[in-house]
């Protein structure tokens, strides 16, 4: 492998650059895992494109293998995610829009508080939102909290599949350096 350049025009080494984008790809881990319960910041779509960037620079077969894996996790996740929550949601007839109401006041709620505004802003627009559709304040609380589980569910697959593709990036990392 020829030696990348350095800012200051020298080179940096093979390794040296491996070991730089492996902490940034871990803290890319960090802002997915984030992301996953923070629908503001991207979730496992980053761990995977992390995962992808770390196995082409390392370019080792155990990189490749992580990351076959760890997509293959990540989809699982994701699609899981949706499918779980959408088919409760359709069964207890929530349709779309009061979630979005509930995201759109979620992200008006950090900025007027800060940390607790995403979720008392998404809670608020979303119960709202179902209380304004259904006419009925009590059938509102009651229909929300139906969407709240849903999404909850469907936040702790993804997120432990997540987890799972961290542990399996962990793994892969200790491999490759030990080989390196």
């Amino acid at each position: 492998a020829h030696p990348a350049l350095s800012p200051s025009g020298g080179t940096v080494d093979a390794m040296s650059l491996q070991i730089l984008v492996t902490v940034l790809v871990a803290l890319a881990y960090v802002v997915g895992l984030c992301g996953i319960v923070l629908p503001v910041l991207p979730g496992t779509i980053t761990i995977i494109i992390a995962t992808l960037i770390w196995a082409i620079v390392t370019g080792s077969w155990t990189s490749w293998v992580a990351f076959a894996i760890i997509a293959v996790l990540g989809i699982a996740g994701m699609t899981t995610s949706y499918v779980l929550t959408g088919r409760r949601l359709q069964r207890h007839e929530v349709p779309t829009w009061p979630i979005l109401v509930g995201i759109a006041s979620g992200i008006v709620g950090i900025f007027v508080i800060p940390f607790l505004g995403l979720p008392i802003g998404f809670l608020a627009g979303l119960y709202v939102s179902e209380a304004v559709r259904l006419k009925d304040w009590k059938r509102g609380l009651s229909s929300a909290w139906v969407a709240i589980k849903a999404l909850g569910i469907g936040i702790a697959i993804e997120f432990t599949l997540a987890m799972l593709s961290t542990i399996t990036f962990a793994i892969a990392v200790v491999l490759h350096f030990m080989n390196a």
